[in-house]
């Protein structure tokens, strides 16, 4: 699949240390009580938004947003509703009224709306906090206040969605950079990891504006997979020929205080005239740091 990356995507605007060092992706997944958890850097939600879409069903709800574009004149952030209206997007709206009363990660209003709806609704504006669920079929009131408490009171040491009645979706961004994805389907969560592989070779070639980079092949992705659960990757050399991208193995997810890894496990390979992946053999950085593939 083809994807338009942006200049100002979360790998570009995003930076490690006080000298902004390029944001690394990284991807880790579990497969745990029937559903897939994924924790990745960096995409905004926009940049996932078709794999939202998809590995929505039928329904999305916004149950918590947070941003400064939506503001008033004493810098107070809008209500979701009014947010929605802006933006001409299709959805009812539930209040959550006592229930999102000192709750971390619920806005006093959720947004229910078609799937279909979700990439209008973000257009033009970044949220940097964003929490969503997807369903199979529009909740009910009841239903919806349901969810809202066990997002209340859940431990996020573990996942959510298992106890999330009716359910296939979870998502949240954290900072317009860092992505929690839990789902039923692990192909979404295959999906991710290609998704961010396109986007990080497009921040390297989109300087301006936007460029466009073709995703991997699901049997690449596959690969790495196999390989392991837990990835670390940087690109490494960019030429008029080809972006290459080291990937590391990881013990365990990556976190923003631990330095990254220096061994390579795998290297990948995008062909921009070819538009085409490829994994290469392993090599130490030491190899190719600063020469063209």
């Amino acid at each position: 699949m083809l994807i338009e990356v942006r200049s100002d995507g979360a790998f570009s605007v995003n930076g490690l240390g006080l000298h902004g060092a390029p944001f690394p992706l990284t991807f880790s997944v579990r497969g745990v009580a029937g559903c897939w958890t994924v924790r990745a850097t960096a995409a905004t939600a926009t940049e996932l938004a078709d794999l939202l879409v998809h590995a929505a069903k039928n329904t999305i709800a916004v149950v918590d947003v947070a941003t400064n574009d939506f503001v008033d004149e004493e810098y107070v952030q809008w209500k979701p509703s009014r947010m929605v209206a802006q933006q001409a997007t299709r959805c009812t709206v539930h209040d959550f009224g006592g229930l999102a009363d000192g709750v971390v990660g619920l806005s006093v209003e959720a947004l229910v709306m078609s799937r279909e709806e979700f990439p209008g609704f973000l257009e033009g504006w970044y949220p940097y906090e964003l929490t969503l669920v997807g369903l199979p079929e529009v909740p009910t009131a009841e239903r919806l206040d349901e969810i809202g408490l066990e997002i209340g009171t859940a431990r996020h040491d573990r996942p959510i969605l298992p106890n999330l009645p009716g359910c296939c979706l979870w998502y949240s961004g954290h900072d317009d950079c860092y992505v929690w994805v839990e789902t039923t389907e692990r192909q979404v969560a295959a999906a991710i990891l290609g998704r961010l592989l396109a986007l990080l070779v497009g921040s390297a070639l989109a300087d301006t504006g936007v460029t466009a980079v073709t995703e991997p092949a699901d049997s690449l992705v596959e690969d790495l997979l196999q390989q392991g659960s837990d990835w670390a990757g940087t690109v490494e050399v960019v030429s008029v020929q080809a972006v290459t991208v080291s990937l590391a193995a990881t013990s365990g997810p990556w976190r923003l205080d631990q330095p990254l890894p220096e061994e390579i496990d795998r290297v990948a390979v995008y062909d921009v005239e070819e538009a085409r992946w490829r994994l290469a053999a392993r090599q130490d950085r030491s190899d190719h740091r600063g020469s063209a593939p």
